[in-house]
Parts: C-alpha cells; sequence; structure tokens
C-alpha cells in the first residue's frame, strides 16, 4: 500500500475534503449561533381555504400569538424549531391548521386557518364547516348536532347543509338534527316542529315534505303549530298537533299511528 503513490495520494485528498467540510461546517455553525442571523420579524396571517378572500383572524387573539412568539420562538432564523412552533400553534382552541415559514433574511410567516364553527355537537364540543370536531368557548346560537359518535360529525354536517337548502324556500331554520344509533333521522325547526325522516332516502322524503307544504300542510294548519311529523311514509305525512288543541278536539281525533308519540326527536 505505501509503495502504490497513487492510493496514497487518493487518500490524502480524501482527507484533506474532509477536513476541509468539517471546518467550514464549524465555522458556518458558528456565524448561524451567533447574532447576526436574529429573527426582527414574524407576520401573522389567516388564510380560509373555502373562502380566499375571507382570510381575517376573527377567534385566535392577540394575546395568544404574543405568548408563543415570547416562549416558543427562540434562537436566530436558522436554528428556530419551526415544527415546535407549528405544534403549539395548532394546539390554540381556534386554530385548525398552522403553517409557518422562513423568510430571508430575518423573518417568519405564519398563515392560520380557522375553525368555521358550523353547530354545536351535543354539549361538549363543536362542529366545523368540513365536518370536524374541536373544542373551543362560544357563545353563540348555533344548530346542535346529536349523533351516537364523533366520527358521524361529517355526514351530519353535510346534511345539515342539504337539508337546509331544501328548507330554504320555505323559510324553515333546522335548530337540531338527531342521528340515531340505528342511523334514523330527525330534525327540529326553529319553529319548534319536529320532522321525522327514518332512514333511507331521507332527502328524498324532506324535499317531498317542502314541495307540498305550501299547498296542503300550510293550508290546513295556517293557526296551529304542529308539534310533530312524520315524514317516513311514501304517499303522506302522519301529523301531531299541539296537546292542547287535541284536547279541545278529542272528540273528532282519529286512532293515531304509533310512532306519532313525542314532539322531540328520539
Amino acid at each position: 500500500m505505501w509503495n502504490n503513490y497513487q492510493l496514497l495520494s487518493l487518500c490524502a485528498n480524501l482527507l484533506f475534503v474532509m477536513v476541509a467540510l468539517a471546518t467550514i461546517y464549524a465555522i458556518n455553525l458558528r456565524y448561524i449561533k451567533l447574532p447576526v442571523f436574529p429573527l426582527k420579524e414574524i407576520s401573522v396571517e389567516g388564510v380560509d381555504r373555502l373562502n380566499p378572500d375571507n382570510g381575517k383572524l376573527r377567534k385566535v387573539t392577540f394575546q395568544e400569538i404574543e405568548k408563543i412568539v415570547r416562549n416558543d420562538i427562540t434562537g436566530n432564523f436558522f436554528t428556530v424549531n419551526l415544527s415546535g412552533v407549528r405544534q403549539t400553534l395548532n394546539e390554540l382552541p381556534w386554530v385548525r391548521t398552522a403553517q409557518i415559514y422562513r423568510d430571508w433574511p430575518d423573518g417568519l410567516n405564519v398563515l392560520l386557518e380557522e375553525h368555521k364553527v358550523l353547530a354545536y355537537w351535543g354539549n361538549s364540543a363543536l362542529v366545523n364547516t368540513y365536518g370536524e370536531i374541536f373544542r373551543a368557548a362560544v357563545n353563540e346560537e348555533l344548530p346542535l348536532f346529536v349523533g351516537p359518535m364523533e366520527e358521524n360529525s361529517r355526514e351530519m354536517a353535510q346534511r345539515y347543509i342539504n337539508f337546509s337548502e331544501i328548507l330554504k324556500p320555505l323559510k324553515q331554520r333546522i335548530n337540531e338534527i338527531n342521528l340515531s344509533p340505528r342511523h334514523a333521522w330527525c330534525i327540529r325547526l326553529g319553529t319548534g316542529t319536529v320532522l321525522e325522516l327514518g332512514r333511507g332516502q331521507v332527502e328524498t322524503a324532506l324535499a317531498r315534505y317542502a314541495s307540498v307544504y305550501n299547498q296542503s300542510v300550510a293550508q290546513f294548519y295556517q293557526e296551529i303549530q304542529l308539534d310533530y311529523m312524520d315524514l317516513r311514509y311514501p304517499n303522506g305525512f302522519a301529523v301531531r298537533i299541539p296537546e292542547a288543541m287535541q284536547q279541545a278536539s278529542a272528540e273528532k281525533t282519529a286512532h293515531k299511528d304509533e310512532d306519532v308519540k313525542s314532539g322531540r326527536c328520539n
């Protein structure tokens, strides 16, 4: 080996390259740690994927951002832990997603997408417009979703949108959607009327109700606020009127369908 001048030359060159790289690395590391690359500017911007023109932050507060900047953003432009800051931002109650980027030479760009609340999930959480469940403090008038499992929240959010669109011509608002463990649907309107949709073609049943409401239901019950309507029948509806009206007209009341017992979603 020692007589192989080509091999010795190759080894010497490799050693020289390794020493040079180690020296460059050490110099770079030293300068990166020096305060010559301090973070001077951190910009925070809201984004809305569903409505790009409406990205203003409304729920995330300046105090929350300031606390994270003060406690979690440390180091300089090169050494700041972006993944750690991102994780902290994602833990804020109203943050759905957080992204953070370096902005050469001395800044960071933070992009936050807030949850847009759609409904209450029981009495313990909220549902956003993506159908995702999150937990935050809110004091707003919102519809209520009641489902057997949190995994049902996406389907319930989509059904809420579809049901609301069907009822829009009637100017009827949904206050509650209930999905039973047997996957039967029931909604309560802002007027207090409960609509039993059952399983299967629930949107078809609701569309049939909407199509005949003004010509039949509203005409027959102009002065009576209905408690309950069972829409599960293919060719008609079962109706329950308020208890006071039942007592006043008890002699005229026919046998009721066994399922029509309550003015609440079961």
